[in-house]
């Protein structure tokens, strides 16, 4: 991963000193006769733990008590929005539902008496021989069992609503991270079924406190290979997202955007490095430098050869502790008889 030196990080100047590979720049200075020593600024990076985790977790619930009949999910299972995922039954409601299609089966039949005694009496009105208030009566009767017809249908409507509402349906796509009932276990309304991950899933880190003034939201940061990933994966860029105002137990919570994060293993820990500090070092092109006898040598243009302490190897080049003052010129070492 190429990073440009001059950018407001350079961030490999930290990453040997924390135990991370560094890329070995052999091709910095090739072609170049000189390189003038110069003193940087670079940011010190401090190794934390983030852990995947997903934006949003939501609870697939209850909406009726009964016994679970159907669990059709498992942890990790991959779940859409609305779908299905278990099946409450109130062992209750179909014995009420009957009641009430039984009760709508015999208004019915009054009903269809209530007709035809309307249409007897008035036809004996039309006669003369029943009376205006025989006949409001007659109607009066029909439009109280339509009403009485209509009340139960409303609650059969209602019985069989209830029998829907025991499908437990999941409320966002994402991923079942726990299950917590069993088929033929006793549930109560309300009561969480699953939960499931987002598919949304961010890395969440925590500092200790006394680094929250390094680190603000856009910032970038490095973020190492997931260990479960085969093959590992490299550094790579993340960017701090948010920040969060509470402390828990003396660390800043910030969360980290990075792509290809994945989603199955939530919870993984995964290294994170981000910047803690400044300071000024020298660094050199490994080509400006030699090795002879388990030592390290840099050649000054007039000739000379002095013996340099490295320290740490990052995209910069090699940092030198010793042996060098800014504004010295070196020259390519010589080729090896």
């Amino acid at each position: 991963m190429n990073i440009n030196v001059s950018a407001a990080f350079m961030l490999a100047a930290g990453i040997t000193a924390l135990g991370v590979p560094a890329t070995v720049f052999g091709a910095e200075g090739r072609g170049v006769a000189t390189f003038a020593v110069a003193v940087t600024t670079v940011h010190d990076l401090k190794a934390v733990f983030a852990t995947v985790e997903s934006v949003d977790s939501v609870a697939a619930r209850t909406r009726i008590g009964g016994t679970v009949a159907g669990l059709v999910v498992d942890e990790g299972a991959r779940v859409e929005a609305g779908q299905s995922i278990a099946r409450v039954e109130d062992p209750k409601l179909r014995p009420r539902r009957a009641v009430v299609e039984a009760r709508i089966e015999s208004i019915k039949s009054q009903r269809k008496l209530a007709a035809i005694a309307l249409d007897r009496v008035a036809k004996l009105r039309r006669s003369g021989t029943a009376s205006q208030a025989r006949l409001d009566e007659a109607r009066t009767d029909l439009e109280v069992v339509d009403r009485n017809l209509a009340a139960m249908t409303a609650e059969r409507d209602l019985v069989v609503a209830e029998q829907a509402e025991g499908a437990v349906v999941a409320p966002a796509a994402g991923r079942v991270l726990k299950v917590r009932v069993t088929e033929g276990a006793v549930v109560l309304p309300g009561e969480t079924v699953a939960l499931i991950a987002a598919e949304a899933y961010i890395l969440r880190m925590r500092i200790p406190e006394r680094h929250a003034r390094f680190i603000g939201a856009g910032d970038e940061v490095l973020v190492g290979g997931r260990g479960l990933e085969t093959p590992r994966r490299g550094m790579r860029k993340g960017r701090v997202r948010q920040l969060y105002p509470e402390l828990e137990q003396g660390r800043v919570v910030a969360d980290i955007d990075v792509a290809g994060l994945g989603d199955f293993f939530v919870g993984e820990r995964i290294p994170v490095y981000v910047a803690t500090g400044k300071r000024r070092v020298i660094s050199v092109p490994p080509a400006f430098l030699s090795q002879r006898h388990g030592l390290t040598y840099a050649r000054l243009d007039d000739g000379t050869e002095v013996v340099v302490q490295t320290g740490r190897t990052g995209d910069g080049g090699v940092e030198v502790l010793s042996g060098l003052l800014a504004g010295d010129v070196l020259a390519r070492p010589e080729p090896a008889p």
